[in-house]
C-alpha cells in the first residue's frame, strides 16, 4: 500500500493564517516607519482641539503673549487682573470678542472658530494657570466696569475732575500732558485709543500691566490708593482724548478738500 506525503497539504491548509499573520507583522512595522506622527501629532479638526496650550497658541498667543504676557494687548498672565474679572465677564470677551477694538468674537456663533467647550476650556486653563485669587481674599477691590461703579453709587466718570486726578497720580510715569514720560508712553495717542475700548482703559487703571511695571491702582503714590470715582474720573479724561484726536486728525482732511 503506498501513502501520500501529507506536508503539501499541511502547508495548504496554513496559507491563510500565514498571509494574516504577515499581514499583521507588516502593519505593525508601518506603525513605526520613521516620521509617521504619533498620534498627539496627527491632524485634527480646529473643533476637535481640547488642549489648552494648543488652543492658545492658535487663538490668543497673537494679542496676549505666548506665555500671556508681553503681547500687544493686556496680559492675562496676571494673577491680579484674574481675581478682579468674573470668569464670566472673561468667558464674554473671549466668544463675543470686544467692540470697536481688534479683539474679535471668537465663539462659532458669532461667526468665530471655537466651540463653547473650547471657550470654556481656555477660560478654565487661564484662570487655573495664571491666577492666584487666594491671594486677594482681604483685597477691596474697585468695581470693574463703570455701570457696576454707577450701581454702587460713584457719579458718573467726569473729564475735568480726571484732569486734577492724572496730575495727582499718573503724570510721574506718563508726562505733564499725557503724552509720554520716564517711565511709560502715551495714554492718549489717537492710534492707541482707537484700539482699546473705555472698559480696557479703567481695567488699566485699576490692575496697571505688570509685565510693564505699571502700578495698579493702590501702588501709584504709596499709601495713598485710587478711589472708585477718581477710577472713573481719570477714565472718562482718557476717553475724552479720542474724540480729542479723531477731531485733530479730521481737519487736514477737512482743509484738504
Amino acid at each position: 500500500m503506498h501513502l501520500k506525503p501529507i506536508t503539501p497539504m499541511l502547508q495548504y491548509s496554513n496559507t491563510p493564517l500565514l498571509v494574516a499573520l504577515v499581514i499583521l507583522i507588516f502593519a505593525a512595522a508601518c506603525d513605526r516607519l520613521p516620521g509617521k506622527p504619533t498620534l498627539e501629532e496627527r491632524w485634527k479638526a480646529g473643533t476637535e482641539v481640547t488642549d489648552f496650550s494648543q488652543l492658545y497658541a492658535l487663538n490668543c498667543a497673537g494679542c496676549h503673549g505666548a506665555d500671556g504676557r508681553l503681547g500687544a494687548a493686556r496680559p492675562l498672565n496676571d494673577p491680579l487682573y484674574l481675581a478682579l474679572v468674573s470668569a464670566a465677564a472673561l468667558r464674554e470677551a473671549i466668544a463675543r470678542g470686544v467692540p470697536g477694538t481688534n479683539a474679535p468674537a471668537l465663539a462659532q456663533q458669532a461667526g468665530g472658530p471655537l466651540t463653547d467647550k473650547q471657550i470654556d476650556i481656555l477660560v478654565e486653563g487661564i484662570r487655573s494657570r495664571w491666577g492666584k485669587a487666594e491671594n486677594f481674599n482681604n483685597v477691596a477691590f474697585p468695581p470693574y466696569s463703570l455701570q457696576d461703579a454707577n450701581a454702587k453709587g460713584s457719579a458718573p466718570g467726569d473729564s475735568q475732575r480726571g484732569a486734577v486726578v492724572y496730575q495727582t497720580y499718573c503724570v510721574q510715569c506718563h508726562g505733564k500732558d499725557g503724552s509720554g514720560g520716564p517711565k511709560g508712553g502715551s495714554v492718549i495717542n489717537p492710534a492707541y485709543l482707537a484700539l482699546v475700548s473705555d472698559q480696557a482703559l479703567r481695567t488699566a487703571v485699576i490692575v496697571g500691566r505688570l509685565d510693564l511695571g505699571m502700578p495698579d491702582w493702590r501702588a501709584n503714590i504709596s499709601g495713598q490708593p485710587m478711589s472708585p470715582q477718581e477710577i472713573s474720573d481719570v477714565g472718562a479724561w482718557l476717553a475724552s482724548h479720542r474724540q480729542t484726536g479723531l477731531l485733530a486728525q479730521g481737519k487736514p482732511n477737512k482743509e484738504r478738500k
